[in-house]
């Protein structure tokens, strides 16, 4: 008889299990074990915000497995991680175990530790205690909101803006700060400055800089020398002078040591100093959190990484001093403890920092048993923790005033060294911003009244800078500032922007995609508050005050629903006009900035009278012509002078190209919404069934040089290149919506950029989809339809297919021993549908797979009873469940 612990994730689970012994059975609950169905109802504001819940297949066979293990036992321990999510998982497996009668008789208690080693487990069994509800209540207000937000806003922005993707309630706020700051690049002026610097010299012939700070006894300010006159005027004016040391101004000062890092400054500074993304820094975090395999036994080597506090245990100080007086030095050692309290707006400081579970494993001694990513990480948080209790730093900063005998022209040079290095022996803060050559550039001994020798001048011109786009760094570190997500959602955010194509990652920096910008515009035209930092930052307050026992979540989300749904309400009657106009509006100056020759942006270069303008169509937003339909003109939404890369010329919109040499129908390349096409002929509007061919142009091929033998071969395609000299099948050269391919029997291949379509030969086929049969093998025909049925080899094994049916191959099988027999049976005992496809050959992730089937309506059926029993809502057809599998992400 032993009892049951339940942890998260296996390799916990496996760890824990070694260290608590026969006694016990640790399971793994794989996460979430159910999550609200992606669909509407699943949240009832009008039923006091009762919510439904569904398990998936996984978590359902986890609860399954987790009731086998509970026959006899006496106690369940919920262990999962010690946050508001760890909290609600335990939750969950409680009221799931307890819907199906399995807790008759057995105590179940709630523990958490902070680190995954021996002692820390140990400990925290023998100090168990009851689920906390205000946590729980804290998880599901946010649940609902989350799930409110994106079941209710998203709909509106695919009704009113063709195209967009979902919205959500804190992601939504963290694209306005990227597009914000995106304009305020585009709209930044930069203005002309210029420096005069000074080269000399002291007695001794030591070389120092000083700059010009003082003419004709004023102080300068940065833009009194705007203009190269200026500049040489005052050049001219020190290069006249004969100078003297002024002023010799010495001091000290400190430099204390960072903190130990939470999850946002160890996300902040993984960027920094090892490009590291968010999603990454977490991923190697959670693995060193959960444990390495050092000398046959697994070891948590860092504490748990999703936490706002900034301080540490007070054995671990001490393990740290004791640390560093041994191996660093006294010197380095303060004589008291360094306490530390965050800064960071709304932080619960309910965790220790991030730091070493012993401080005795120093990185070069574990280099070996960690991957490099691994490696590195944890050489950054082992380095700041000791740092953290390291000496104060002390620098020397000497400032310099140099003067002519009149006083009405005056230079400074500045100086900076480390007469202590202190903690900086150990570790530096990594900066978003460039250090000044002032901080560590040392000056010669000098002193007041010391001639100086005069060598050369300068006079060099500057531009006033943007501020920077937000790097994940910089980002991450503005969300903390105006209290915008937690500790376990940063990584979620960045990453939800990025799947959703809303901005993309160039020089890791954040670039807003147009789709991003159009629909924060929609969103603060016409929910302004909804993506208002401010609204948010207050929201969360309200939603820590929950977790902390001070608030009541259904009040919380009463109040919050009735001025949401009836925003809502109002865009009801919203015209496609009106939302035109305001985005237009809103991002005119974007898509038509001012042209460096003058002129209108916005006259059309195809008919030269009309006015280029934001559309919206069926598919998604353009720019089009305000002749229309008179004159044709469109383009990709794109800033006007950009689009040339990739066939995006044609400045006139359309182009004859000749006549059909065998049907006489005339070739026309267009601009489309989506890019440039070759066009057979013209559509028929008294024969609406009959079909216009199209082509669209390869990437790289410019519509102002197609030639009409290109075309016509592109509007030919596919075409036979051969038959293959194996296997005796014709095989097929053709342009897909993903590039050129090849394509023999139910066999696609791609084409590599480079291939010409029109021109690939029998070779070069059969060496492409030679590459592809090594992982793609055709069965033949199924019995049933003759549709064919093919072996594949997949990331986890050889699995067989027939349309959107899979099933995997047994284990002790491979593909070349699959017959077409034992495949048709294989799928009709095992097949399953497989998932939607993105690229041809290319599985969509399951989270995308189910974020993009979530705004479809569910097929109708007779009325449900208003309440549904667990019994009965345990048959409902069970969704992949998805932490993102709706327009809800947090």
């Amino acid at each position: 008889m032993t009892d049951v612990v339940v942890v998260e994730s296996p390799a916990k689970a496996k760890t824990i299990n070694k260290y608590l012994g026969d006694g016990y059975t640790v399971l793994a609950s794989f996460g979430h074990v159910r999550d609200l169905p992606p669909k509407d109802g699943s949240v009832r504001p009008d039923e006091n915000f009762a919510m439904d819940w569904q398990a998936d297949e996984r978590g359902m066979r986890q609860i399954t497995a987790i009731a086998r293990a509970l026959r006899g036992a006496k106690r369940l321990y919920l262990a999962t991680d010690p946050d508001r999510e760890g909290e609600a998982i335990s939750w969950h497996v409680r009221a799931m175990l307890e819907e199906k009668n399995l807790l008759r008789g057995i105590d179940v208690q709630r523990v958490t530790f902070n680190e995954i080693t021996k002692g820390a487990i140990k400990t925290a069994m023998g100090k168990p205690r009851a689920l906390d509800q205000p946590l729980i209540e804290a998880y599901l207000a946010r649940r609902a909101l989350d799930y409110l937000v994106g079941f209710t806003l998203s709909p509106v922005l695919w009704r009113k803006l063709p195209g967009s993707r979902s919205a959500g309630r804190v992601q939504s706020v963290a694209l306005r700060l990227i597009c914000e700051r995106e304009a305020e690049i585009e709209s930044f002026k930069p203005r002309e400055y210029w420096t005069v610097l000074a080269h000399l010299a002291t007695p001794a012939a030591a070389p120092f800089t000083a700059r010009l700070t003082h003419m004709g006894g004023r102080k300068l300010d940065q833009f009194d020398l705007n203009n190269e006159a200026l500049a040489h005027a005052a050049k001219a004016a020190v290069e006249a002078s004969v100078f003297s040391v002024a002023s010799v101004e010495r001091r000290r000062v400190k430099r204390n040591p960072p903190p130990p890092f939470t999850t946002s400054t160890l996300q902040q500074e993984a960027s920094r100093k090892l490009g590291m993304g968010a999603q990454a820094t977490m991923r190697a975090a959670q693995q060193l959190y959960e444990g390495i395999e050092l000398d046959g036994e697994t070891t948590g080597l860092i504490t748990y990484m999703r936490t706002d506090g900034v301080q540490m245990a007070r054995e671990a100080v001490d393990a740290i001093r004791t640390h560093i007086h041994s191996a660093i030095g006294v010197d380095y050692l303060p004589a008291h403890p360094r306490e530390y309290s965050t800064k960071a707006k709304n932080a619960q400081e309910a965790h220790e920092a991030v730091r070493p579970t012993d401080v005795a494993r120093r990185p070069e001694d574990l280099g070996r048993f960690l991957s490099d990513e691994q490696r590195r990480l944890y050489d950054l948080i082992w380095k700041r923790a000791v740092a953290s209790q390291m000496q104060s730093a002390e620098l020397d900063q000497v400032a310099v005033e140099v003067g002519e005998p009149a006083g009405r022209i005056k230079l400074r040079a500045n100086g900076s060294i480390v007469a202590f290095d202190g903690f900086l022996k150990l570790y530096s803060e990594g900066r978003d911003d460039k250090e000044s050559d002032d901080d560590n550039r040392m000056l010669p001994p000098m002193r007041e009244g010391d001639p100086l020798e005069r060598r050369q001048v300068d006079a060099d011109q500057h531009f006033t800078q943007p501020l920077p786009r937000f790097s994940e760094a910089s980002l991450v570190k503005k969300m903390e500032e105006i209290g915008i997500g937690r500790p376990s959602t940063y990584a979620s955010i960045l990453t939800v922007l990025r799947d959703r194509d809303y901005v993309r990652l160039e020089n890791r920096r954040f670039i807003p995609e147009d789709r991003g910008r159009l629909v924060t515009a929609f969103l603060t035209s016409f929910f302004e508050r909804y993506v208002d930092s401010g609204f948010t930052a207050g929201l969360e307050e309200q939603l820590d005050d929950i977790s902390d026992g001070r608030a009541d979540w259904r009040d919380v989300m009463a109040k919050f629903w009735a001025d949401f749904n009836h925003a809502i309400g109002q865009t009801r009657d919203l015209k496609i006009s009106d939302v035109i106009e305001a985005l237009d509006t809103e991002l005119g100056a974007h898509f038509f900035p001012e042209p460096e020759g003058g002129g209108d942006p916005r006259r059309c270069t195809a008919c030269g009278t009309g006015r280029l303008g934001l559309k919206l169509g069926r598919f998604g937003s353009f720019i089009g012509c305000s002749n229309y339909p008179e004159c044709q003109y469109t383009r990709r939404l794109v800033v006007d002078g950009r689009e040339g890369e990739g066939g995006e010329t044609l400045k006139e919109g359309r182009r004859v190209l000749g006549a059909h040499p065998d049907t006489g129908e005339e070739i026309t390349v267009k601009r489309g919404p989506w890019g440039l096409y070759v066009q057979q002929g013209e559509p028929n509007p008294e024969d609406k069934k009959a079909r216009v061919r199209r082509s669209t142009l390869p990437k790289g091929v410019e519509g102002d040089s197609m030639t009409l033998d290109q075309a016509v071969g592109l509007l030919s395609l596919p075409r036979i290149v051969g038959i293959h000299p194996e296997l005796g099948e014709p095989m097929e050269a053709g342009l897909g919506r993903f590039g050129p391919y090849v394509k023999m029997g139910a066999i696609f291949a791609s084409l590599d950029p480079d291939d010409d379509v029109l021109s690939i030969g029998i070779n070069r086929a059969v060496d492409v989809i030679g590459k592809k049969l090594a992982s793609v093998r055709s069965l033949g025909a199924h019995p049933k339809d003759r549709e064919p049925v093919m072996v594949r080899r997949g990331r986890f094994g050889p699995y067989v297919q027939h349309g959107q049916m899979i099933a995997n191959v047994p284990r002790d099988r491979t593909m070349d021993d699959v017959t077409l027999d034992e495949a048709v049976a294989l799928l009709a005992e095992k097949g399953k549908p497989m998932k939607p496809r993105g690229k041809r050959g290319t599985k969509v992730p399951a989270k995308a797979a189910a974020r993009k089937a979530a705004p479809t309506p569910a097929p109708k059926k007779p009325a449900p009873p208003k309440r549904v029993s667990p019994k009965h809502a345990a048959r409902k057809p069970t969704p992949r469940k998805s932490a993102k599998a709706s327009p809800t992400s947090p």
